[in-house]
């Protein structure tokens, strides 16, 4: 699985940490400091605009609402639960865009539209909660080992 990614000039990620772009750290200690101190709101933009989805729509598919998006932005700050919720999206994005070689469309249609693996739901649609998440990120690993079924 690819784990570090940068853009080349055709729109594909290539090299430098797909972490360090989203600007929260991947995992451990930092990840779990970074969660209770709250995810900063200039992380939500970016995932927004690295997944090519309107903020609205990243909303929804992270379970956040408007009123509280907004609340957030003024205060630069999510709270940790949202933060994890955002976090769960990022490595879901993370994960397709390296299935996809890097390719961000692929990753983002593929995200977008029901997947058979998934009993015809679309991986946005299964962000809300850890296990659906789970079932995301497996579905993935399978696929990238060639199991289908």
């Amino acid at each position: 699985m690819v784990t570090s990614l940068e853009q080349d000039q055709t729109g594909r990620d290539t090299g430098t940490s797909f972490w360090k772009r989203v600007g929260i750290p991947p995992r451990g200690a930092g990840l779990h400091q970074a969660l209770r101190d709250g995810i900063p709101y200039t992380v939500y933009t970016r995932l927004a605009s690295m997944a090519g989805l309107e903020h609205k729509e990243l909303a929804k598919y992270v379970v956040i609402p408007q009123a509280t998006l907004q609340r957030r932005a003024k205060l630069g700050r999510f709270k940790q639960d949202e933060g994890d919720r955002l976090y769960r999206f990022a490595e879901v994005l993370e994960a397709a865009t390296a299935l996809f070689e890097g390719d961000k469309e692929g990753a983002r249609q593929w995200l977008l539209h029901p997947v058979r693996g998934l009993g015809g739901r679309r991986p946005v649609e299964m962000l809300a909660t850890s296990a659906e998440v789970e079932a995301v990120l497996e579905l993935i690993g399978r696929l990238e080992h060639g199991v289908v079924a």
